[in-house]
């Protein structure tokens, strides 16, 4: 249904609504004065009375869009709407006196134009204008919350879009601090390991085309995550070979799970740098994922040094990038965490609503 129609069944259901309950307080006076009075004959006159306001309330409200309060001269604005005010009065008796002659004229005892709007314009002048005023007022207050509704949506809107272009430039800066990374690494074995670094540059190009293909949206299902991220340990198990190992415990029932796209390597990424890479000890990065009470729980534990006590925690671009991401996607509903091992190392814990495409 067109919204037009929409909102002219509305005026006429509203203008209904003030007539019948103008019809029954005449109904329910007249009968306890002792005037007996059908309710055919109570809801006849109150209807014909509030329909021909209703009918001029359609330019009143055009009038009152044209010259809102706001406008650039309010002196203007007030005489423009007394000068209607009185001319929707002069209106609306001009109107019912020609209903009232066709009332009459149907039940065989015809009045004359004259007999009807004299007594009627005495009698309703004022209260016209008091109408003409509700109308105005209701018309303004029904713009201004359209005003409001639209410019809360715009605003919505644009903090979406902002938001968005954030996580876009959050996204963008990840990705060439990672592929720089690899790159050294690449470059630091060509010197001691023709073979490995080739290997390497292989699994880099695996890694670029799943990059490439990525649509650039903000999120993505922690299956996918966990695809790329086996291939970036690849290449970080040719650079420290039997010095790196690497654990997946992930809950099945997790991996559909909704996440910010390269949430964990910035964090795997700084496992490798500061806890397997000042050691000569095999290192291990431990990768879980469960969900627990409609949260999911994301956790990357590496068994370095950890965070000395008293000591700044370990932050590169990655994580700081990472901080920032999760702030800007779930706000206070995310946690971030960085607390050491009781059997030593790190261990990052990232707390997420659970959510999946079908959620």
């Amino acid at each position: 249904m067109a919204p037009t129609l929409l909102r002219g069944l509305g005026l006429v259901g509203m203008w209904t609504l003030i007539g019948l309950a103008f019809a029954s307080q005449l109904y329910l006076s007249d009968n306890q004065l002792g005037r007996s009075i059908t309710w055919t004959e109570a809801i006849g006159a109150p209807l014909e009375d509030w329909y021909v306001y209703g009918l001029l309330s359609i330019p009143v409200i055009w009038l009152s869009r044209l010259y809102p309060p706001e406008g650039a001269s309010k002196l203007a604005t007030a005489g423009i709407h007394l000068l209607a005010a009185l001319g929707f009065s002069l209106a609306w008796v001009a109107l019912r006196t020609l209903v009232e002659q066709v009332g009459s004229r149907l039940s065989g005892d015809p009045l004359s134009f004259d007999e009807v709007f004299g007594p009627l314009l005495a009698r309703t002048f004022p209260f016209n204008l008091l109408i003409y005023g509700m109308i105005l007022t209701v018309s303004h207050a029904l713009d201004y919350y359209r005003k409001y509704h639209e410019r809360t949506v715009q605003a919505l809107e644009l903090e979406k879009h902002l938001t968005e272009a954030r996580l876009q430039a959050l996204l963008h800066q990840l990705k060439p601090h990672f592929l720089f990374n690899t790159l050294n690494g690449i470059a630091s074995l060509m010197h001691s390991d023709v073979d490995a670094a080739d290997r390497m540059l292989v699994r880099l190009s695996e890694l670029l085309r799943i990059t490439m293909s990525h649509t650039g949206a903000p999120r993505t299902t922690l299956r996918e995550e966990v695809a790329f991220l086996e291939r970036y340990l690849d290449i970080e198990k040719i650079r420290f070979r039997k010095r790196l190992e690497v654990t997946l415990a992930i809950a099945p029932e997790a991996l559909d799970a909704q996440i910010p796209s390269l949430i964990l390597q910035p964090m795997v990424e700084n496992a490798v740098k500061h806890g397997i890479e000042p050691h000569a000890r095999t290192g291990r990065i431990e990768l879980g994922a469960s969900v627990e009470a409609g949260r999911l729980l994301l956790t990357v534990a590496d068994n370095g040094s950890g965070i000395p006590e008293g000591g700044p925690a370990r932050q590169g671009i990655g994580v700081a990038n990472t901080r920032t991401r999760l702030r800007e996607l779930y706000g206070d509903e995310q946690k971030f965490e960085l607390v050491n091992r009781p059997e030593g190392g790190l261990c990052v814990r990232v707390t997420l609503p659970f959510t999946t495409l079908k959620s």
